[in-house]
């Protein structure tokens, strides 16, 4: 992780435990990392749970029942980079992610990139 990445995750981690102590929504404080911290909801999401990709990927592969063919690390920072750059994720994707994330499918993406309204 670069230094920058990883000093805005370590941000992300401090201010959302304080957050959490205070009562608010994994969802409520994305936004409000997503207020000082230029990313895709995706990423933002990641940071506001405080994890790293690489643990984003063990998380994934666990509840996926898969050994690493299914996403790795080079491919998830291509999903956090749409729709400026990158691809954007499949629903199933999607949806595993979001369960990682504790939220809705649909807040991991731009409006502009959402596939589906009912995913």
């Amino acid at each position: 992780m670069s230094g920058t990445g990883y000093q805005t995750l370590l941000d992300c981690r401090r201010r959302g435990r304080y957050l959490r102590q205070h009562s608010f929504t994994t969802d409520q404080i994305a936004v409000i990392h997503g207020l000082d911290h230029r990313a895709t909801p995706l990423r933002l999401y990641r940071y506001t749970v405080g994890l790293t990709a690489a643990q984003t990927i063990d998380a994934f592969h666990r509840l996926a029942g898969t050994n690493g063919a299914g996403l790795r690390e080079s491919r998830l920072h291509d999903y956090e980079n749409c729709p400026q750059a990158g691809r954007r994720p499949s629903v199933a994707t999607l949806r595993l992610l979001a369960r990682i994330y504790g939220t809705h499918p649909a807040h991991l993406l731009t409006a502009e990139v959402w596939p589906h309204p009912n995913a």
